[in-house]
């Protein structure tokens, strides 16, 4: 039977690489985002490509896209929790607040709400089950320098993804999450230029191909439900990561 997922911020970087290996592996795949006309370039036509525009913050919307997938596909196998933004590094005292704002509810609220729309089909469908994989960030464990609010965020993603694993149990439901540094995507084309470091200096930081990533949500979501990777960090060999340094 084919397999499906749901994956959000599907139009550009790692949402658009992994839905692309995905469909590769001949997966049905639903594409979240903001931008209609960015997922319609994604699904280039393909009729396992399933187009469905939304903001992961409105939940109202959320259901009714998730509603559109169940009602094409009848199952949803799995979900990709990527939509996420970034703010410029400053000190906590010169971060804006509505800005602080505006990022949990699209990192931490919109990743809530798509999983929780995601194990409420899971759990009713038949055969009972599935998996979502969330994205966290090497920054759930270790901050950069002035990211009070991404790191905030991704911290309280390995909290959802913790829960929700324990929640799942009793319907077949995995959940894991992928820690990921330095993929080179469009947010990260500065770490080719120069990154802030915690002695404020500003340093070249080593990348990695999208595609690495994009295989390692592959490899995550097919295995079988008896097996789960609950944390997997996938990051450029030699970036700044232990001790940040």
């Amino acid at each position: 039977m084919t397999k499906s997922i749901i994956i959000t911020g599907a139009g550009r970087g790692v949402g658009k690489a992994t839905a692309l290996a995905f469909l590769s592996a001949g997966w049905r795949v639903g594409l979240i985002g903001r931008n209609a006309a960015a997922l319609e370039e994604v699904a280039n036509g393909r009729p396992e490509a399933l187009s469905l525009p939304c903001d992961v913050t409105d939940s109202a919307a959320v259901e009714a896209v998730f509603d559109r997938a169940m009602d094409a596909w009848g199952r949803l196998d799995a979900l990709f929790n990527n939509a996420g933004v970034t703010l410029k590094g400053a000190p906590i005292d010169e971060l804006d607040v509505a800005a602080w704002r505006e990022l949990i509810d699209i990192n931490v609220t919109g990743s809530f709400i798509c999983a929780r729309a995601a194990f409420a089909r899971m759990r009713g469908q038949d055969p009972q089950g599935g998996r979502i994989i969330n994205n966290g960030s090497v920054s759930a464990y270790v901050p950069r320098w002035g990211s009070a609010a991404y790191t905030t965020s991704k911290h309280a993603i390995t909290g959802l993804t913790r829960t929700i694993s324990l929640d799942g149990r009793p319907f077949n439901i995995a959940c894991g999450q992928i820690d990921i540094g330095n993929a080179l995507t469009d947010m990260a084309q500065s770490m080719t230029t120069g990154m802030p470091q915690a002695d404020g200096s500003i340093k070249v930081e080593p990348v990695m191909d999208v595609q690495h990533v994009a295989d390692s949500v592959l490899h995550m979501a097919t295995l079988p439900l008896e097996a789960n990777v609950q944390f997997m960090t996938v990051m450029a060999t030699n970036m700044p990561y232990i001790g940040r340094g």
